[in-house]
């Protein structure tokens, strides 16, 4: 009896990892911008998660809120934005986790959606590196757009350009206000704690 026990415990926890995984599939339209879907609608789609095939291609697990630094330091340098910012983003955006899809398709750690996935040539959205790299220089261009306000920045890069752009003002979307709300909060605490 115990070893029949021991057995369902031990055949639970090897098993659970794969029911907990999502599904992912993807497929490069005829203008080149990469689609992804936890449900394929269509024969175009192909599987290719929640591993990848090729080594360079594989799911990662999810990290700790000080796993990605060595990353992020490098898109702060590199963009010239504050790390405790982009720190902050994932940290609402994905909340640390490299796997994160969400219900509108936006992909890994910052969240990319798959149009700047194609428009940065992102080759794995769920790789770390490309992710932040990608989101990072994302959000550069949007400081730029908007001349370094940062609560209209952050708007974009939640809701799109073109919604700040056509309330000329964070849009008044619950989700982007509160959104915005957090990202500057936990960026205030990010700094706070910063050596």
């Amino acid at each position: 009896m115990i070893a029949r026990v021991l057995f369902v415990v031990i055949a639970f926890l090897v098993l659970t990892p794969c029911i907990l995984c999502a599904e992912i599939y993807s497929y490069v339209d005829k203008n080149g911008v990469l689609h992804f879907s936890n449900v394929p609608t269509s024969r175009q789609y192909r599987y290719i998660g929640p591993e990848f095939s090729s080594p360079r291609h594989t799911a990662f697990h999810r990290g700790t809120a000080n796993d990605y630094d060595h990353i992020i330091t490098q898109a702060a340098a590199l963009y010239d934005i504050r790390f405790e910012l982009i720190k902050a983003i994932i940290r609402v955006e994905s909340n640390f986790n490299p796997n994160a899809v969400s219900p509108k398709g936006a992909l890994g750690l910052m969240q990319l959606m798959p149009s700047n996935v194609s428009l940065f040539n992102v080759r794995n959205p769920f790789d770390p590196h490309e992710n932040v790299m990608a989101g990072t220089r994302f959000f550069r261009q949007l400081l730029e757009r908007y001349n370094s306000d940062l609560s209209l920045s952050l708007a974009a890069y939640n809701a799109g350009p073109g919604a700040v752009d056509r309330h000329k003002n964070i849009p008044p979307y619950r989700e982007t206000r509160d959104y915005v709300d957090k990202v500057l909060k936990y960026y205030a605490l990010f700094r706070s704690t910063s050596p």
